[in-house]
């Protein structure tokens, strides 16, 4: 019995030690929320349960801020335990059903009047001070309200807590919610309904809450606002428990035995009925132990429940919840311990992340900042060779994504390339005339390939100065992430400072890097080497064309000719004439076809000369000569720019690699210290952010309370 008070008792220390330190319960405390409609009657349970009035009245929002409500049983001076509940009640089960047995409080006696000064409160925002009078602690509860809300009927979530010491209370802990609304009223917010919701499923959500569902009996049960939310969170029942209100008020001949019973909208803590004082009770200042006497009447003597008085009204209510209560805690207390520990291993990390203050101590400052630099140097290398503690299994980084960039992009759009997307047969022609000067070349000319294959390995340079400048911003990537280190939180000067710094050594990197990448294009431009082993030389390329000039050329097989004189005659063909050799070209010229063809076919005066256009290109059909000598030269352009193209996918990564990627990795650290490891820059770059000021103190200050909460966990 005295075990299961305490265990009440020690969650009630456990949310003061919370509160009295001024930072949010991580701890799932088990409590009792008291939830329900305006008009349900939630202070008069609540004031009936203490026994005395002390909770405001009046219209609209009363309740507007939460209100945790910490009941301790002490024993009045003379010994007895009274009240609505009497001494502590036995360690048995609490009934949950109707044919449950009544629990019954060892010593229970009679309401009785205690002396002065056996009842006080205590609110925890004034430690120290006891409130005899509970008209100054609704007073008190007004005044400390309108301090955070004002005197409008806005709502806030910061609780209120108030422990009552009494002879007439059990110990119980409950937390008075604002009443449900629907519309508006006054200068209420227009949000007002979806604020204390939101406030309310904030505590009842949570699993280690029991949830007091107050609804008036003369209402709809279907229509509570109060189940309603509690079905939202708890939709089997397991931790609601209903209390109905207003029986007293209900038509004649109705009841609530069906509800009781479990017949209409069952709850596994079931319900209990209660009568509270009338708005006239309560303007005639009727005494709560009057009201209390007058519900056991009305239960004891009406028909419908005098077989049940026993599990109705308030002090069978108040030892339900004791009880409940109790059980909850004992089921649920290793469980807070191990958040307790975890929330205390969870705090010392962070607050050893977040590091003592800095002083000025330039020892102190000069070793800070070579720790930083060297574990940042050391994590940027394990980053781009992929060794680093936190290796993502979501995405690539790091060093993969410069692979990426290497093979997958830069490679893929160099393979792709192709000289034919921008030279043309008409391009090559004219290329071919015109490096043959004055005089027609004999032969496919060296001077018209290289000009054209110069001009493909130029369109290398520009995918290539890109994939430097790609690589340029994944080291910049793996710097941003860096910088997202608790440490450049903490010193966000020196963040802007290491960003600074590491810029301006990669764009001076990058300098050199492009330099290397011009060069190598260049020198592949330079000398074009066709004695390359994999180069197709001329004779193989003219040897190619000439097939397929001449399968192109070859006639289509004739029928054999048959004598009809002598058809049984051998099939030999007729004796085909003679070709000139020469028939070609003087065709050619007979007819004007050729590169000037189109230029001197017009008709003209025999022997009459015409001045060339001021623009002359390259016309007409192409001639044999002409075809074989287009065709041989893209068979060789093809050839040398494939062999171009393999070269430059691998050379030029390895270049990037060598001037910006290697480099920085090894140079990196020494342009840090270069720059940041100077007496007038410690003072400046190590000045604390306001956020690590701020969290510092509240991992303090959590770490205080959970360690406060873990020696009370360690006494029970």
């Amino acid at each position: 019995m005295a075990m299961d008070s305490n265990l009440i008792k020690t969650v009630n220390k456990l949310q003061d030690a919370f509160t009295a330190v001024g930072v949010a319960n991580p701890i799932d405390l088990p409590q009792i929320a008291v939830i329900g409609s305006q008009s349900s009657g939630k202070s008069s349970v609540l004031e009936n349960i203490v026994g005395r009035d002390f909770l405001p009245r009046g219209t609209g929002i009363v309740t507007r801020r939460p209100l945790v409500l910490q009941l301790i049983n002490r024993p009045s001076a003379s010994g007895k335990a009274g009240g609505v509940a009497g001494a502590q009640p036995d360690a048995a089960p609490a009934p949950v059903s109707e044919e449950a047995k009544p629990i019954k409080a060892e010593g229970e006696t009679e309401h009785f009047e205690p002396a002065e000064g056996e009842e006080w409160g205590e609110f925890l925002h004034l430690p120290g001070k006891k409130f005899t009078d509970f008209n100054e602690i609704r007073a008190e509860i007004d005044r400390e309200t309108e301090a955070k809300v004002g005197r409008n009927a806005g709502v806030s979530a910061q609780a209120i807590n108030l422990r009552i010491f009494s002879p007439n209370v059990l110990t119980l802990t409950l937390v008075d919610l604002p009443g449900l609304t629907k519309v508006p009223v006054g200068d209420q917010p227009k949000d007002i309904e979806k604020q204390i919701r939101d406030m309310i499923l904030k505590y009842i959500t949570k699993n280690n809450a029991i949830i007091l569902a107050v609804t008036a009996a003369n209402t709809d049960l279907a229509n509570s606002d109060g189940l309603k939310m509690a079905r939202e969170v708890d939709p089997e029942g397991v931790r609601t428990i209903g209390v109905l209100t207003k029986v007293d008020l209900m038509d004649q001949g109705t009841d609530v035995v069906d509800i009781l019973a479990g017949r209409v909208i069952p709850l596994r803590l079931g319900y209990v009925p209660v009568v509270n004082r009338g708005q006239r009770d309560i303007e005639t200042k009727k005494k709560i132990s009057a009201a209390l006497e007058a519900e056991r009447n009305y239960f004891e003597n009406h028909a419908a429940y005098k077989s049940k008085a026993q599990y109705c009204g308030t002090p069978f209510l108040a030892r339900k919840l004791n009880m409940i209560l109790m059980h909850h805690i004992r089921n649920t207390l290793p469980e807070i311990k191990a958040k307790i520990q975890a929330g205390l291993a969870k705090y010392t990390a962070e607050l050893m992340q977040l590091g003592d203050p800095i002083t000025e101590d330039s020892s102190n400052q000069s070793n800070l900042i070579l720790n930083i630099i060297t574990e940042f140097t050391n994590e940027y290398r394990t980053i781009i060779d992929g060794t680093s503690n936190e290796i993502s299994s979501d995405e690539l980084s790091g060093g993969a994504r410069i692979s990426f960039v290497f093979h997958e992009i830069y490679g893929a759009a160099i393979r792709s390339m192709d000289p034919f997307d921008q030279i043309k047969d008409v391009d090559i022609r004219t290329i071919l005339y015109n490096s043959s000067g004055s005089s027609p070349a004999l032969f496919v000319g060296t001077a018209a390939f290289e000009v054209l294959v110069k001009q493909q390995i130029r369109r290398l340079e520009d995918p290539s100065l890109k994939c430097a400048a790609m690589v340029y911003d994944e080291l910049v990537r793996i710097l941003n992430k860096l910088l997202q280190k608790q440490v450049f939180k903490r010193f966000p000067a020196l963040k802007e400072r290491f960003y600074g710094v590491v810029i301006s050594f990669f764009k001076k990197c990058l300098l050199p890097t492009n330099k290397l990448v011009q060069d190598l294009i260049s020198a592949e431009a330079c000398y074009i080497n066709t004695g390359h082993p994999d180069f197709l030389t001329g004779h193989k390329a003219m040897a190619i064309v000439n097939e397929r000039v001449n399968a192109a050329k070859a006639p289509p097989p004739q029928p054999p000719v048959v004598d009809p004189k002598n058809p049984r005659a051998g099939a030999a063909s007729p004796a085909l004439p003679q070709r000139d050799p020469n028939a070609d070209l003087i065709a050619q010229s007979q007819s004007g076809d050729g590169f000037f063809g189109s230029f001197f076919n017009k008709k003209k005066k025999p022997g009459m000369l015409e001045n060339p256009p001021p623009v002359l290109k390259a016309s007409g059909n192409l001639s044999e000569r002409e075809y074989m000598e287009t065709e041989v030269i893209k068979l060789l352009l093809l050839s040398y720019f494939n062999i171009v193209k393999r070269t430059t996918s691998d050379l030029v990564p390895k270049a990037i690699m060598f001037n910006l990627v290697q480099h920085t990795k090894e140079e990196l650290q020494r342009e840090l210290l270069a720059e940041l490891y100077k007496r007038e820059v410690f003072d400046d770059a190590l000045k604390e952010s306001d956020f690590t000021v701020q969290r510092r103190k509240e991992c303090k200050k959590m770490i205080e309370a959970l360690q406060k909460a873990d020696e009370i966990i360690a006494a029970v």
